[in-house]
């Protein structure tokens, strides 16, 4: 019996699904990995898989940089917590601030998910409203104002995503199409007023990967400074994931907060949110909206953070883009020779193959995608040394550390497996 099988049996007795997460999750079993060092994984049965899952997408250097080690090394023999500030978290929030400039100010949490719910009470707190506006197929993390689904039309208020959602939740969160401006205005024409404040990943990153319409975003910006709403752009994913900073400065947009994760904690637990003094003095002590963290802005995570950015300073992202350009112009000519649509959208870092349709401009088109496809190649990919998102609704990436030889093997592994799945 593998090593993972037998360890997904244990696991399944301690754990709701066998897993501490659910997207980690996928039949007959996941894999359980024991290291990982630059572009690759191991698993505990000694099997080595080129990653482009990459943590769900927090380790854009690759696993186990040398100089996230030494720096992770030397706090650890400083202290992993003090229960005090500490001058790295003053360190990395200049680091964050240099380089994002609508943040200004900001307060490290522990996850992305708690980084977006206190923004939306900040804002809510600041705008004394209460509606808040998220588009479809956008996800926020797994708290109650995020976890809403859209209701059957554009002007509906949402449908909880996850039982145990208080229907007095659902009423003060309304729900958009991402890329559709007239449902946009639609809903600022009826509910203008009302609105808090409208949250949305500028790149979409949980329906698969879906890039933004422009004008969309413009217009999304100029409803809500026109309607007294906040405009939260969660950079969770995005943040230092196509540039040095963050995608509100390759749209040209300066939102009122941002929400960020992953990439600024290099791997370790980390959230941000950020803004303007004015909103952001309202949280304690400073004002009366509280937020707390026992291991907010922990020096562990703090030294990783500083490390990461310092390194990402100075890559190069647009070679990383060329990278990405190969891998996916190989992809799209295996894909061409079959017999189907398909779609591939990407970005500099990240990418996502969408099944069974010619193009996924929104959360309605992947809903057209054929997961069942994808995860029989997901599947297929894994039996030759592949490890990809394991979902059609998540995001791949590439790393600094993929080599040519990484994308040359991936290439015949997809040619194999598409053959196979066909």
């Amino acid at each position: 019996m593998p090593r993972s099988e037998d360890l997904f049996r244990e696991s399944s007795a301690l754990f709701p699904g066998g897993v501490n997460s659910p997207v980690r999750r996928y039949d007959p079993y996941p894999k359980f990995m024991t290291s990982s060092s630059g572009s690759k994984l191991v698993d505990s049965d000694g099997k080595e898989y080129v990653d482009y899952c990459l943590g769900f997408g927090p380790m854009i250097l690759g696993h186990g940089h040398p100089e996230l080690r030494k720096a992770l090394q030397r706090q650890v023999e400083a202290g992993v917590i003090f229960g005090t500030p500490s001058e790295l978290e003053i360190k990395l929030a200049r680091m964050i601030s240099a380089s994002v400039p609508s943040i200004r100010k900001m307060r490290f949490t522990n996850s992305g998910t708690e980084a977006t719910m206190h923004a939306v009470r900040l804002a809510r707190a600041f705008t004394r409203r209460n509606i808040i506006l998220k588009f479809e197929g956008g996800y926020h993390g797994a708290h109650d104002y995020a976890l809403i689904k859209a209701g059957s039309g554009a002007l509906s208020f949402g449908a909880p995503s996850s039982p145990g959602i208080p229907e007095q939740v659902t009423s003060t969160v309304l729900v958009g199409r991402y890329n559709d401006t007239q449902s946009l205005r639609a809903i600022f024409h009826e509910h203008g007023n009302e609105i808090a404040a409208a949250i949305v990943e500028p790149v979409m990153g949980n329906a698969g990967f879906i890039l933004p319409d422009r004008e969309f975003l413009k217009e999304l910006r100029q409803l809500t400074l026109e309607n007294g709403s906040l405009l939260i752009f969660d950079e969770v994913i995005t943040g230092y994931r196509f540039k040095y900073g963050a995608y509100q400065d390759i749209a040209g947009i300066r939102p009122d907060l941002t929400t960020m994760g992953k990439i600024i904690g290099g791997g370790l637990p980390i959230g941000l949110f950020g803004g303007d003094s004015e909103i952001l003095d309202m949280i304690s002590p400073m004002g009366q909206v509280y937020e707390a963290g026992t291991f907010s802005a922990n020096p562990l995570t703090m030294a990783a953070g500083i490390a990461t950015l310092s390194v990402l300073e100075n890559s190069n992202y647009a070679g990383l883009s060329r990278a990405l350009n190969t891998l996916v112009e190989g992809l799209s000519e295996i894909l061409a020779k079959g017999d189907g649509d398909f779609a591939i959208n990407s970005l500099v870092s990240a990418f996502q193959i969408f099944f069974g349709t010619p193009r996924v401009e929104s959360y309605e088109d992947a809903m057209k995608a054929s997961s069942k496809r994808y995860l029989k190649v997901f599947r297929g990919m894994l039996s030759r040394g592949v490890y990809l998102a394991p979902g059609q609704y998540e995001t791949n990436f590439l790393s600094f550390s993929h080599s040519d030889e990484d994308i040359g093997r991936t290439l015949d592994a997809f040619r194999e497996t598409i053959h196979d799945t066909r």
